[in-house]
């Protein structure tokens, strides 16, 4: 069973597949029921939409950018 680095929980990989944009991407249910989708996209980004509504980003190239449930959203500017 693979594990989230972000938050250090366990999960299945329920589904998997690919978009119309190209882009790959996979359903995942953590150790504690949360469901959530990772996408990881043809230019090197990928993208996490959990199921509290909160959302990760990382442009691969030193930009992320993370939004809460309740909207709050962070930035990180840097290298890789």
């Amino acid at each position: 069973m693979p594990k989230n680095s972000y938050t250090g929980e366990y999960y299945d990989v329920t589904s998997r597949g690919v978009n119309d944009q190209g882009n790959s991407y996979d359903h995942r249910v953590s150790e504690n029921g949360d469901h959530s989708y990772h996408y990881s996209n043809r230019d090197g980004s990928y993208y996490y939409q959990n199921s509290d509504g909160s959302r990760y980003y990382n442009s691969g190239d030193g930009y992320s950018r993370y939004t809460s449930s309740n909207g709050y959203t962070s930035q990180k500017y840097g290298s890789k």
